[in-house]
């Protein structure tokens, strides 16, 4: 069954190279959705996935790459899926 949860990723995420990271990992696990910076610094994930698929995304998620830090994530399911992404694309 199809799930969405959103991410917000605080820590040193932003100029490190997260973004990208995260869509490696998007690819990895078969997961649609998006990532974005947001103004207050964090890194916004909307991720699509089963709920294994979305479990080691997540754990990757903590990691982050080498270059930046994660401090913690908040993690929210979406609820009903209103929209269903077909790809993992970075948004501006």
């Amino acid at each position: 069954m199809l799930q969405q949860v959103r991410y917000t990723v605080h820590g040193e995420v932003q100029m490190v190279g997260y973004r990208y990271f995260t869509i490696r990992q998007a690819k990895k696990y078969s997961i649609t959705g998006y990532v974005r910076n947001l103004v207050d610094g964090t890194v916004e994930v909307v991720a699509q996935g089963t709920p294994e698929q979305l479990a080691s995304f997540a754990a990757a998620l903590k990691q982050g790459p080498p270059s930046g830090r994660v401090d913690h994530i908040e993690a929210a399911a979406g609820g009903e899926i209103q929209r269903q992404f077909t790809t993992f694309s970075l948004r501006w």
